[in-house]
């Protein structure tokens, strides 16, 4: 899975993404940081809830960040069909 993130074809990367995704019914599966904001923890979360997309925690966005080779660290992130 983590070999997906790094495909920028295959995910896309930033909450704002990540929720359009979500909503549009494109995300497989989410990504979101144990240490980002509690409100954008919580929003993911809860689109992903009523979508029904699985969320998987990461420690830290620094470490998402890398693992979606962006030279950021990130929020979220959503694995594409």
């Amino acid at each position: 899975m983590e070999d997906q993130l790094r495909q920028p074809g295959k995910r896309v990367v930033g909450t704002k993404q990540v929720l359009r995704a979500v909503r549009d019914g494109r995300a497989v599966r989410v990504f979101v940081s144990r240490d980002a904001d509690d409100f954008i923890y919580r929003q993911v979360q809860a689109a992903c809830d009523e979508h029904q997309v699985p969320v998987t925690a990461v420690d830290t966005m620094e470490k998402l960040g890398k693992l979606c080779l962006v030279g950021v660290p990130t929020a979220a992130a959503a694995l594409l069909s």
